[in-house]
């Protein structure tokens, strides 16, 4: 039996979900007439879900994975190779590492910024920039790399953000956030699980600290400050308008992620004249 989740306040059960989801994506593609749906496979239980659910809709010739390591946690991949293989999909491996260095080399320092005197005051060897900066260098090659592969295969590429991560912007703009469809952008985390629950991504997935790969030792939660369930509950009382029982620190912390995102989830500000 589908174990039931909560969505905007009501029931919906996990197989009701699950089948929406694949029935609008085997709509999609077939609207597009591209031949393919082309994903990071990371080892993580959204793009699990993602692969799972599109699997569902198109079958497993109309998938690829793609693992894009670099200087990345080993068990990423043995996670995905569980994945591809719970799904039956094809995978592809292409080892960003000597990529990623190569433009972490290229690239110019702070103190080449600094005398040019563009660095606003105080902020020469601010090591806090600079980890953003070279974290978010991975998920743009990701992203490159995803759109080199659909063209070569007549693709599109389907992103794997979810509800919860996108309300605070805990994605990289023009990285895992630039894709072409967002089948899941509508579940918060716990919604997400259910889902992988009821569709078979591998247990040792779903058991995972979920981490966006951005650094060795890196995980979702310590980085937000928050676990999912406090995060998720916080959000689901701000959109109910009902926010009485939510920890003031919690609510002031994703209060303050959510205006700080805004950016991220608005499109992009033109000129008309």
């Amino acid at each position: 039996m589908s174990a039931p989740v909560v969505e905007h306040g009501s029931t919906k059960n996990a197989e009701t979900l699950a089948s929406q989801i694949s029935d609008w994506l085997k709509d999609r593609l077939d609207q597009s007439g591209a031949a393919t749906y082309v994903l990071a496979l990371s080892g993580g239980i959204d793009s699990a879900v993602v692969c799972g659910l599109a699997v569902r809709g198109v079958g497993t010739e109309r998938v690829l994975g793609v693992l894009m390591p670099s200087a990345s946690n080993p068990d990423d991949a043995v996670q995905a190779a569980k994945v591809s293989t719970a799904f039956g999909v094809k995978t592809l491996t292409v080892d960003l590492t000597s990529l990623a260095q190569t433009l972490y080399a290229t690239m110019p320092t702070e103190a080449a910024l600094d005398s040019l005197g563009v660095l606003p005051g105080g902020e020469t060897g601010d090591g806090a920039c600079r980890q953003l900066a070279v974290a978010n260098v991975r998920p743009r090659l990701r992203m490159t790399t995803l759109y080199y592969v659909a063209n070569l295969v007549h693709g599109i590429v389907v992103g794997t953000g979810n509800k919860s991560e996108a309300m605070i912007g805990y994605f990289t703009k023009y990285g895992d956030g630039g894709v072409d469809l967002l089948p899941i952008i509508d579940l918060y985390k716990h919604e997400v699980r259910a889902v992988a629950a009821q569709i078979g991504v591998p247990q040792s997935v779903i058991d995972r600290p979920p981490s966006a790969g951005l650094w060795q030792g890196q995980t979702d939660e310590d980085e937000i400050g928050l676990t999912y369930a406090q995060l998720d509950e916080a959000l689901a009382a701000i959109e109910s308008g009902d926010v009485s029982g939510i920890d003031r620190s919690v609510l002031d912390r994703v209060q303050s992620l959510h205006r700080g995102s805004a950016h991220k989830r608005a499109s992009i500000p033109v000129f008309l004249q």
